[in-house]
């Protein structure tokens, strides 16, 4: 992909939820706004290239949207009722074509307000998630299929119905109030951290990170955080998003390989963000209630405070992921722990440990689990089982670096002497 098209599609990605919230809030539409700014990024996308960036994006992206818009009210008989309601609160200047440099007037980004939207109670926490990552972060139906291990159809249909739900339920375009954010927070949160992880480490393709989402994902995790600045969960999961990208660029060499954590040039890690994240951290955990986003942040802390690989405290990261288990149980947070132990008190313990959660269903098929028993083995002296246990990891991921990765560690096992 050419830096221009990079560009390109990094701003649409950026721009779309902002331009359907402003649909939205004119039209009073989500599904529809949804649909005519998908028809305008399309447009984008091939003209950009071709005749350059317009000087206002986001204003060419809403009014071409709002054409599109305006024109499906109009050729739809089914929908005549809307467009008599329209055509009375839309003044006649926005109904003709604008030109395309104009800028929407209120200037408003409604990003956060979709956010919210999108996590409504009236949806499944499935649902909103879905939803979320289709208008918020931009991702693409077959992407947030395989995310979440479901074929594409049945996504764009989760989707679908997600989108008519809000549509059915009359849910008002506006920030919930206090009493009712609440109710949305978690969800909200764990969409953020799901856009999050799916940059850091992109679930399939060439590339091992999608920098653009993370970007997007703490851009996101700011705003939340500005509008609820007490809330130590949410200060918890964005001082974790800025501690885990802060190693963006030393996770990957000049060909796009993984390079793991205790390889990484540590000089490469952005000191700015790490500091801004454990001074969060620092803030957030006196105040209190302790959550899951806070414990992982603190985790990533200990790592990011490391000089050296070998310096890591491994006895404060596994009492952490010891508190983590009573927070927030789950067999990928024992997997973590075993490893935490195996680097205190050896891989026996470590894999004892694994142990308990191998026949964990969540974690069937899942090849996290076969790293981390590779890893511990290999730490044993078990060099076959170690390469066995790393080719079948790399035969579970569909990320190619992992796999290009996990096929040489496999490879090294093997002829080791």
């Amino acid at each position: 992909m050419s830096e221009t098209a990079e560009t390109t599609d990094h701003l649409l990605r950026r721009l779309a939820p902002q331009v359907v919230g402003v649909l939205t809030r004119r039209f009073g539409d989500f599904d529809g706004a949804e649909d005519a700014v998908q028809e305008a990024l399309l447009a984008a996308a091939t003209q950009w290239p071709q005749e350059g960036v317009p000087g206002s994006p986001r204003g060419w992206l809403i009014q071409v949207a709002s054409r599109r818009m305006i024109e499906q009210v109009r050729n739809e008989q089914a929908r005549r009722r809307r467009e008599q309601l329209v055509a009375r609160q839309v003044p006649d200047d926005r109904q003709t074509a604008p030109a395309s440099d104009s800028e929407d007037a209120s200037g408003r980004d409604d990003t956060l307000l979709l956010l919210f939207l999108c996590c409504h109670p009236a949806l499944s926490p499935a649902s909103a998630i879905a939803l979320t990552l289709r208008s918020v972060a931009g991702l693409s139906t077959a992407e947030i299929a395989h995310a979440f291990l479901v074929p594409e159809a049945t996504m764009g249909q989760r989707i679908s119905r997600a989108k008519q739900r809000i549509k059915a339920s009359g849910i008002p375009f506006r920030m919930p109030a206090q009493d009712e954010r609440a109710d949305r927070l978690a969800a909200v949160l764990q969409v953020l951290y799901l856009i999050f992880n799916e940059g850091y480490t992109s679930t399939a393709g060439p590339d091992l990170q999608r920098v653009e989402l993370s970007r997007e994902a703490i851009r996101l995790a700011r705003a939340v955080h500005a509008t609820l600045p007490d809330d130590s969960e949410v200060a918890g999961l964005l001082a974790l998003m800025l501690l885990d990208h802060a190693r963006s660029a030393a996770r990957t060499g000049p060909d796009g390989e993984l390079i793991p954590l205790d390889r990484q040039d540590r000089s490469r890690w952005d000191g700015e963000a790490v500091a801004e994240g454990i001074a969060l951290i620092t803030r957030a955990l006196p105040r209190g209630p302790l959550g899951p986003y806070q414990v992982q942040a603190a985790i990533a802390a200990v790592h990011d405070e490391a000089r050296t690989a070998e310096a890591t405290d491994w006895p404060q990261i596994l009492a952490l992921y010891g508190v983590l288990e009573r927070v927030a149980p789950g067999p990928v947070v024992t997997l973590n722990r075993a490893v935490a132990a195996a680097m205190v008190h050896g891989p026996d313990a470590g894999l004892a440990l694994l142990a308990t959660v191998e026949s964990d269903p969540r974690l069937a098929g899942d090849h996290r689990l076969y790293v981390a028993r590779a890893h511990l083995l290999e730490m044993a002296g078990d060099r076959a089982g170690a390469a066995a246990n790393y080719r079948e990891a790399a035969s579970r991921t569909a990320s190619l670096p992992e796999r290009h990765y996990l096929t040489l560690r496999a490879a090294r096992a093997a002829g080791a002497p």
